[in-house]
């Protein structure tokens, strides 16, 4: 009697619940929906292991034959930002680098290059591994938040997901990137010099303390929110707008050209450096302080910044605004090659090793 009873007066929707199975069938249904679409794939730690290997070897080769092609205007770039305007050696991308032959010779382009390649390896892997992480992260919590199983990311949560990759990868690898700067900036005849990458870090940690190693990370946190952030954001949103809304006509399936990704890779990647452009003068000024001179009316002069606002000041009130742009049109001309030379190779070493895995989506 009880159980009737208690039957009797159980609510109308557990009375229909009990008794339209397929309600409960439906709601598990959408339960694993949710589940299956904001979880990653569970793989064996054999696979897993694998796949981070290759995606390394693959990213690496990539980065390191893209870096190298644009070598030249890479190390120009930096000697443009860190010289005095008062006393300019370099005064354009031609000129510098018809100077950087006469003097140093083909040698000259590729100074600095083989630890800017050496740090490519782990860069590229902490940053774009940190990135598919946080941005599954970041749906996850998203769509727990809205109950919405098919909702995708926005351009402002892909900002937030490139930020925290671009950030993880930075402070991973800064060192070997202040150590770059040095090897890149060094001349014939400079005062200061370094014998290679492992001399450069033993001297600089016994004559001005491990803490050299980190100059300018500051400016290099905050201006990588702006780069990696938008590099992602711009890129991944392109792509999307182009499949979804098809400005050029039909995009047949969700797989786009090579060439229209390169040109998304390409507009992403100037956007990105274009906004962080001045912080990144800043952060190779201060990266150098302390151990380059100068020479200002006549007088050799060491530079020293006491933080990023004082680098910043000193900069525009010694050689005005336009000294945070400073190298900025060698490094936009190098923005589109080295983006479509690291698609390019990525994608022959991705058929060569067959990777399932693919960094770059």
């Amino acid at each position: 009697m009880a159980d009737q009873a208690g039957s009797k007066n159980a609510p109308a929707g557990n009375a229909a619940f009990c008794e339209s199975p397929q309600v409960y069938d439906r709601d598990a249904s959408a339960i694993a929906s949710l589940v299956d679409n904001t979880k990653l794939d569970v793989k064996s730690p054999t696979d897993v292991f694998l796949s981070i290997t290759k995606s390394l070897i693959a990213g690496g080769v990539a980065g390191g034959v893209s870096r190298t092609a644009v070598a030249p205007l890479e190390r120009l770039k930096i000697l443009l930002q860190v010289q005095n305007s008062q006393n300019a050696r370099y005064k354009g991308m031609f000129q510098g680098l018809r100077t950087i032959w006469n003097t140093e010779g083909v040698k000259g382009f590729f100074i600095g290059n083989g630890v800017n390649c050496a740090r490519i390896v782990p860069n590229s892997a902490v940053k774009f591994l940190s990135y598919e992480h946080a941005a599954n992260a970041i749906l996850w919590a998203y769509r727990r938040e809205t109950g919405d199983s098919e909702a995708e990311l926005n351009p402002v949560l892909r900002l937030g997901a490139g930020a925290c990759a671009g950030i993880i990868a930075m402070s991973a690898t800064y060192p070997m990137d202040m150590i770059r700067g040095r090897l890149t900036v060094q001349t014939k005849g400079s005062e200061s010099s370094y014998n290679g990458m492992l001399h450069a870090a033993r001297t600089i940690v016994r004559m001005e303390g491990w803490q050299a190693l980190y100059k300018g990370w500051l400016p290099s946190v905050i201006g990588v929110v702006p780069y990696v952030g938008l590099n992602f954001a711009v890129y991944e949103s392109l792509k999307d707008y182009i499949v979804k809304e098809e400005p050029f006509g039909p995009v047949p399936g969700s797989e786009l050209a090579v060439l229209t990704k390169l040109g998304c890779g390409a507009v992403a990647g100037a956007t990105g450096q274009t906004v962080a452009y001045p912080l990144d003068v800043i952060r190779r000024r201060m990266q150098m302080g302390g151990w380059y001179t100068t020479t200002i009316n006549g007088q050799k002069v060491q530079v020293h910044y006491n933080g990023m606002l004082d680098a910043f000041s000193q900069t525009v009130k010694k050689e005005g605004f336009t000294a945070l742009y400073k190298g900025l049109v060698p490094n936009s001309v190098k923005v589109v090659p080295s983006i479509a030379l690291a698609f390019v190779t990525y994608e022959i070493m991705k058929d060569l090793m067959t990777l399932e895995y693919r960094i770059t989506d």
